[in-house]
């Protein structure tokens, strides 16, 4: 398995999951897709026309190089909850660089209309609507943007880059025929979340007990719980429950930690866990706890470590979703395809902050170490 060493970002701080745009309402930041080669065709022109100066003859009017008409080029929502950033987060960058490979450029035979709620639920039905009302192809709904999305239509076909558990959540009706409006690329993360406790126990053998921080009202995470109890029976370990069912539960959450203390704290991905992961991690930090999340952008905030698929993988195969369904394919018979790159980013910083001597037998198996 590949190992790479990253440096963590600056001021700005890793991008969140669900990422996401350019500022405002249009396309700024975006980023190039293809440039014309020197010596293309428009070099020939230039050449030809110089010739023909220097023979002192009128150079030919360039022929009419066919562009689409306005009506042609497609537009296609990109809807998300956090806020946009410039220039674009790894993830949106993924599915530009998968939409440049398909031939697809920004305002020159595609249009992307971004929409922001920048944290406020209430704004994203607005938002949804407001794509709809546009009449864009289809609408892509990152994740903690797709309700909004449904609500606002059941027949604009919707992608979304990360399904995560779609069969339990209820957004498709299976894995090979989605049926509905909705599909992308995705995974059930509940058979991830044993393989998350295990990485943690042979990082820390000492750990005993284990708080996990999770929403018991998302039938997802329901069955991650089930998932992580099993594993605990067979590792010997005792699981706190922590639910972190709306914002306002986050300060009783984290006044619970500190009065229990565990040994360790394990997260489910979701939208909550990602838009306070700044904050658990600044608080695990604070009070000497180690932390399993479980995308890299966590273990690059500074959690200890994170194990689950490569999101930007994920991001850049959901273009071949736009692509298919522009080309006329539905939704409800495109598959969700299964993640085939996993990552586990170990934070040796945090590691060393902490104490923890991280065994090389794990070491081995990161994909990703940050180190500096």
């Amino acid at each position: 398995m590949r190992r790479d060493t990253v440096r963590p970002t600056g001021s700005d701080g890793p991008r969140p999951h669900g990422p996401e745009g350019a500022p405002g309402r249009g396309a700024a930041g975006r980023a190039p897709c293809r440039s014309r080669r020197p010596g293309g065709r428009s070099g020939r022109v230039l050449r030809l026309a110089g010739l023909l100066l220097a023979l002192g003859l009128p150079p030919a009017a360039p022929a009419a190089q066919a562009q689409p008409r306005p009506v042609d080029i497609p537009r296609i929502g990109y809807l998300v909850l956090s806020p946009l950033v410039d220039p674009p987060s790894d993830h949106r960058e993924a599915f530009l660089k998968g939409l440049c490979d398909l031939g697809y450029e920004d305002r020159r035979n595609i249009v992307i209309e971004y929409r922001s709620a920048k944290w406020n639920r209430e704004l994203l039905q607005d938002l949804a609507e407001e794509l709809v009302d546009l009449k864009v192809r289809l609408i892509v709904a990152v994740p903690g943007a797709v309700d909004a999305a449904q609500q606002a239509s059941r027949t604009v076909p919707i992608v979304v880059p990360t399904l995560i558990d779609p069969l339990e959540t209820g957004l498709v009706a299976s894995l090979g025929r989605p049926g509905g409006n909705v599909t992308g690329p995705g995974f059930s993360d509940s058979e991830l979340a044993g393989k998350r406790l295990h990485l943690l126990k042979e990082a820390i053998p000492r750990i005993r007990k284990v708080a996990v921080l999770w929403n018991p009202d998302n039938p997802g995470e329901a069955r991650r719980w089930k998932e992580t109890q099993a594993a605990a029976g067979r590792l010997g370990l005792t699981l706190e429950s922590h639910p972190f069912r709306d914002p306002r539960d986050f300060l009783d959450v984290l006044a619970t930690l500190q009065r229990k203390r565990p040994d360790a704290l394990i997260t489910f991905v979701s939208q909550l866990t990602t838009a306070y992961r700044h904050l658990i991690v600044e608080f695990a930090a604070k009070h000497r706890v180690p932390t399993m999340f479980a995308l890299r952008a966590d273990a690059e905030a500074g959690a200890l470590m994170a194990y689950g698929p490569s999101v930007s993988d994920l991001f850049r195969r959901s273009a071949g979703y736009v692509d298919r369904i522009l080309k006329g394919a539905r939704p409800g018979d495109l598959p969700v395809e299964q993640p085939t790159q996993f990552e586990l980013v170990v934070n040796l910083r945090t590691a060393r902050a902490l104490g923890l001597t991280i065994p090389s037998t794990l070491l081995v198996q990161a994909h990703t170490v940050i180190d500096q």
